[in-house]
């Protein structure tokens, strides 16, 4: 099921990261070809988060490699102190990914959901702002809020805002997209309308890692599913074969915690 490196738009190789309560990712290797939908499922505190974190440069890795492109970066150890190169490759590979986050509440208030959107090509990508308007329009019609473009965030639904953090995340024209457990905080009849998005961006050939609890989800919409414990991939597959007949004592334990799922002894 893991693609070969040469196949894939992202690469992991042996990442490893701890804080200082203990080591959170041991030894974590996968790759992912481009227009792959990947969700990461696990019980909490197994180091998904942390993964996602690393993968868009917000954690410096201890030691590892991780391609996302055509951008490298490797660390052999904590003894291999950050330069300003390798803060420089991180801060590429961040421009390359897109990050949605759990909470919903992290539009600025004293803009409009369009100002929002359009704040980042602008700032950072120092595009005119009529250029931004034109891709910040473009971006909320396709996660269906074009027609709120001018309301402010504290008027939108929990739904309407973290897809309008998916719109901004867009704007960016990133190669990854990557959400740590984007439905989280809302009410579950608003779940739905995010989940969707998520499944236009991959009919679109958009590669996509989800860290989520929605089983459902996973398991219809995922190229394939990476089951986590304790800091480490235990395994992988399709999510047919993985919900109903996986392979590791862990990954038969945590699933039947999760009513309506079948799973073979």
């Amino acid at each position: 099921m893991v693609n070969q490196p040469e196949e894939s738009l992202i690469v992991i190789k042996n990442l490893c990261k701890g804080f200082d309560d203990g080591e959170v990712l041991n030894n974590i290797s996968i790759n992912i070809k481009e227009g792959d939908l990947v969700s990461l499922i696990g019980p909490s505190g197994c180091g998904k988060s942390t993964l996602l974190r690393c993968l868009n440069g917000l954690e410096l890795m201890d030691s590892g490699y991780v391609r996302i492109g055509d951008i490298e970066l490797s660390r052999s150890g904590l003894d291999q102190k950050p330069d300003v190169r390798m803060i420089d490759t991180a801060h590429k590979i961040r421009g390359e990914v897109g990050m949605v986050f759990q909470g919903y509440n992290n539009l600025f208030s004293h803009r409009t959901v369009i100002q929002n959107v359009m704040l980042a090509p602008v700032v950072v990508k120092k595009m005119n702002s009529g250029d931004a308007r034109k891709i910040a329009l473009k971006q909320l019609e396709k996660v269906g809020l074009a027609d709120a473009a001018n309301r402010y965030p504290s008027t939108l639904s929990g739904g309407q805002s973290q897809r309008a953090a998916i719109a901004r995340a867009l704007a960016m024209n990133p190669k990854v997209m990557l959400y740590d457990e984007p439905t989280s905080a809302l009410d579950p009849e608003l779940v739905g309308e995010v989940l969707q998005v998520m499944k236009d961006l991959d009919s679109e050939g958009m590669t996509q890692i989800i860290v989520t609890h929605e089983m459902q989800f996973a398991r219809d919409a995922s190229d394939y599913i990476v089951f986590m414990d304790k800091g480490e991939i235990v395994e992988y597959d399709d999510g047919d074969v993985l919900f109903t007949q996986p392979r590791n004592p862990r990954t038969k334990e945590f699933l039947r915690h999760f009513i309506g799922t079948a799973v073979t002894c």
